[in-house]
């Protein structure tokens, strides 16, 4: 009887799959989050906050290493090809999952199929902010303004083709503006040359624009969304201010690379609920001008159900606007 017990342990043990002995263990090590963007910007800002609810969630460090350039695709390039095994994962957004795809001739990764997504972590909304000097209160004023001075101003961005770069263009797209791209390295460096002047205007989120708002560092003009955002409840909107048809929504997301086994997803999905749920996550990220997630939006099927569709939502309105980089 003895030795049946034992055999039939033996044969359990056998049964059960690799992934799931994989994510038994996993992590007994730290574990990396890529932000594809330069230190101080929002991808930063919030990947932080998400890491810290991580690492008390998951019980390893989290280490938070900046990687940027392209858009945000370098960074988000290496943890698609990264070893599948839940080490490494990438805080994505909006501009690296969706309109990367359309914006460059030559994506360096298939955005609906390099990566296993994990959940959506925060909603934002950008927003059209100036040099706190410059002349104008509004929306309105402002476009009077940029038309009568467009070849000597510039407009600033965390780079060629991130997300906030693609806003400003699409804004001055829309209300028919021919105003120099000045790219940078981060969100932060932007902002920084921004309080300084050497710069006119960008269209950053929530978490670089809002304290430089609330410190009156700069000037807020316009949120880019139809409606007004519960993160910045202050901040008219451009479809309050005439600009009706104008919506630029953003949003944060983890993903690891494809191939990771499904136990890992799961487990690290669980971890992020739960870090989600953690009042100081919640306060860190409203505190940044986020909107949360709410519960029924957070699975990893949603997330890759969102992505594909964000794709084919931001194919037509690039190809509508003929916005590209080479």
């Amino acid at each position: 009887m003895k030795m049946h017990r034992i055999l039939v342990a033996s044969l359990i043990g056998v049964c059960v799959p690799a992934d799931a002995a994989l994510a038994q263990d996993w992590p007994t090590r730290p574990v990396t989050m890529v932000v594809p963007f330069g230190a101080g910007g929002s991808s930063d800002v919030i990947g932080r906050v998400v890491a810290e609810g991580l690492r008390v969630q998951l019980g390893q460090p989290v280490i938070v290493e900046n990687v940027s350039g392209a858009g945000g695709m370098i960074g988000a390039n290496r943890v698609a090809k990264a070893s599948p095994d839940g080490y490494q994962f990438v805080i994505g957004n909006v501009g690296t999952h969706a309109q990367n795809q359309w914006v460059y001739k030559t994506p360096l990764y298939d955005a609906a199929r390099a990566f296993a997504p994990v959940g959506l972590v925060a909603d934002q909304s950008l927003v059209l902010v100036a040099r706190k000097d410059f002349p104008a209160e509004n929306l309105r004023d402002f476009i009077t303004y940029a038309k009568a001075n467009q070849d000597k101003l510039r407009y600033g961005s965390s780079g060629t083709g991130g997300s906030n770069h693609l806003a400003c263009m699409l804004f001055n797209a829309a209300v028919s503006l021919e105003v120099a791209h000045v790219p940078y390295r981060g969100g932060g460096q932007a902002m920084q040359d921004l309080i300084a002047g050497r710069i006119d205007y960008q269209c950053p989120s929530g978490p670089v624009a809002l304290p430089q708002i609330e410190g009156k560092t700069v000037k807020a003009i316009a949120l880019l969304r139809k409606q007004r955002s519960p993160g910045m409840p202050g901040v008219p909107c451009a479809g309050e201010q005439g600009l009706t048809d104008f919506d630029i929504p953003s949003w944060y997301a983890l993903f690891l690379p494809k191939g990771t086994p499904e136990a890992i997803v799961q487990k690290l999905h669980n971890a992020t609920v739960a870090a989600l749920e953690m009042p100081s996550v919640q306060k860190g990220l409203i505190d940044v001008g986020s909107d949360l997630i709410p519960p029924e939006h957070r699975s990893p099927n949603y997330l890759s159900q969102y992505v594909a569709a964000e794709i084919e939502k931001w194919g037509k309105i690039i190809k509508l606007s003929s916005v590209h980089i080479n």
